[in-house]
């Protein structure tokens, strides 16, 4: 059987089990995944080659805030190639206190559709 693309490993995070998978790439595009212990592997694996995702966690500063800053967070993954332009982003936003956990801080991160929401409550000072 050929496959186009050399084997890629990868360690599946789906679950505590931390299974090692090797992944090809058959002609056809098809991905074939050996190592997992169970269906989600595959799932991970064509996640990870076809689509990679991450949360971003950082923070924010904040005006008349009890702290300095707020932390924030992605309320789901966002494409991996958008993570720079998502922080720079957030490089430039500044909140004013008082925030509540869940507020949106910022609405469609860089074209993604995903907000960036305070993840802590903010006290004014």
């Amino acid at each position: 059987m050929e496959t186009g693309n050399p084997c890629q490993d990868l360690i599946c995070i789906t679950c505590p089990r931390g299974c090692r998978l090797r992944v090809e790439r058959e002609m056809s595009g098809e991905l074939r995944v050996s190592g997992n212990a169970c269906r989600r592997g595959i799932a991970y694996a064509n996640a990870e080659l076809n689509d990679p995702r991450r949360m971003i966690a950082s923070t924010v500063r904040a005006i008349h805030g009890v702290h300095p800053v707020v932390p924030v967070a992605t309320e789901r993954p966002i494409p991996k190639a958008k993570i720079r332009d998502v922080m720079t982003q957030l490089r430039s936003v500044a909140v004013t206190a008082p925030v509540r956990i869940g507020d949106v801080i910022l609405k469609d991160a860089a074209g993604t559709g995903v907000d960036v929401l305070a993840s802590r409550d903010l006290a004014a000072d």
